[in-house]
């Protein structure tokens, strides 16, 4: 360790701040403010941003993202969101995950993280190059299980160093092996290959790759879920074990993760590893009715949350700073992305400081009522028949019965999940369909 003992350090107590972050995060998705790259997953500038805002007490440091770029990638893995393009849709596992217990959802996307993680971590540590060099890295998925056992080994309800931690993942024979080869270790380097190269001695010891993969996941992942509380400093001269690298002489930090100093396993983090069968959550903190919900179908919203106004931005048109108005446009436009006034009515429900009034309520039954009269079936293919007696026989063929529904007197529906069967049918009748017009 470097310089740290004098600075002063952060604690952070992550387990509520991410019970409060899931479902302000998961908002954000529902309102689909969240974009990511389609090729990388990765989350924009815009959308770490976004996240940042809405963050019980914001990220871990003000312009380094690391809380905010890494709930994206977990809504991934987690299967609660998926990509649309490069919009980061929430799916309706995430919808019902919004109904769920916090404790349980992030449980879930600890154990399906290792599995479907959309991304190397070793590549959120910048300064090591040649990570993308053919046999120089390890699979990830067995890396991660590694450091997601290290979990167990934090003591219980105590403080560990990170360089203690360390020790007892090597000792407990928990290594995440980062280079796949000697050869690979040569391909990974600081600055310029040559000289750089991490193959050279004392350039590839345990801290400097396994222990730099080790923080990226106990600081991005696991402190952001609320697994383990944090004592941190900012990265920059935190650590001294590089300098003597070739090419080290020009950076701060060899990543964003080097001020984490310790780390302590929450009850959450407990249940999460499997070591404690239940969970009690603390209970939660009373709701502010800070909300006036007029019979003009206004909205005054004063001193309310990130979260609060993604959810009336949702539902109505802002018509000042503090006021937004609810109208059946403004609802119905909402039901069309997927929202359900049922949701509006509850939120309502715990926030207006003097109830909802009737007008208001029979508007959101109205809409309400609407919403139930027509219904979306998904995407399917229509086939065009010369005539009604050649539709009429395709109908009727046993085959092809429970494949198709017939449309009018020259149209055939298939479900796009039965098109393959639907094709090989009207083969061996004699019909093929070919491609579409």
């Amino acid at each position: 360790m470097g310089s740290e003992a004098a600075v002063a350090s952060e604690v952070r107590l992550t387990e509520p701040e991410a019970l409060g972050n899931l479902p302000a995060v998961l908002q954000l998705c529902v309102a689909g403010k969240l974009r990511c790259s389609e090729k990388t997953h990765r989350p924009s500038a815009a959308t770490v941003r976004a996240i940042a805002d809405v963050l019980v007490g914001g990220d871990f440091y003000p312009d380094e993202p690391i809380a905010s770029f890494a709930w994206p990638m977990l809504l991934q893995a987690g299967a609660l969101a998926r990509l649309d393009g490069a919009r980061l849709v929430v799916t309706p596992k995430g919808r019902k995950a919004l109904g769920q217990p916090a404790h349980e959802v992030i449980c879930g996307l600890w154990e399906r993280w290792p599995r479907h993680a959309p991304l190397d971590e070793l590549s959120r540590v910048e300064q090591i190059k040649g990570q993308r060099s053919a046999a120089a890295l390890t699979a990830a998925g067995p890396r991660r299980h590694a450091v997601v056992a290290a979990l167990a080994l934090c003591p219980h309800d105590e403080w560990i160093g990170v360089d203690d931690l360390f020790a007892k993942m090597r000792s407990a024979g928990a290594s995440p092996t980062i280079a796949r080869s000697e050869r690979g270790l040569w391909k990974l380097y600081l600055g310029e290959p040559q000289y750089g190269s991490l193959g050279y001695d004392g350039y590839h010891d345990w801290p400097i790759l396994e222990g730099r993969y080790t923080l990226a996941i106990l600081f991005e992942y696991a402190a952001t879920l609320g697994l383990l509380d944090v004592d941190y400093i900012a990265p920059a001269h935190a650590r001294d074990d590089f300098r003597h690298m070739w090419g080290a002489d020009w950076i701060d930090a060899l990543s964003r993760y080097d001020g984490l100093l310790g780390v302590r396993r929450t009850p959450l983090g407990a249940y999460a590893a499997g070591l404690t069968a239940t969970y009690v959550p603390a209970p939660p903190a009373a709701v502010s009715r800070t909300l006036q919900v007029l019979a003009n179908f206004d909205i005054v919203a004063i001193d309310v949350t990130q979260a609060d106004r993604i959810m009336l931005d949702a539902f109505a048109t802002r018509t000042s700073d503090q006021v937004w108005t609810l109208t059946a446009a403004s609802l119905l436009a909402a039901v069309d992305t997927g929202r359900s006034p049922s949701e509006l009515a509850a939120f309502l429900d715990k926030r207006a400081a003097h109830g909802i009034p009737s007008t208001v309520s029979r508007l959101l039954a109205d809409v309400a009522g609407r919403a139930e009269q027509v219904r979306d079936l998904g995407l399917l293919r229509v086939i065009e028949c010369a005539d009604p007696a050649v539709a009429a026989l395709l109908a009727r063929d046993r085959t092809m019965r429970g494949l198709c529904s017939r449309i009018g007197d020259r149209h055939l529906v298939l479900d796009p999940a039965s098109e393959p069967k639907a094709r090989a049918a009207l083969r061996k009748l004699g019909y093929p369909v070919g491609p579409p017009i």
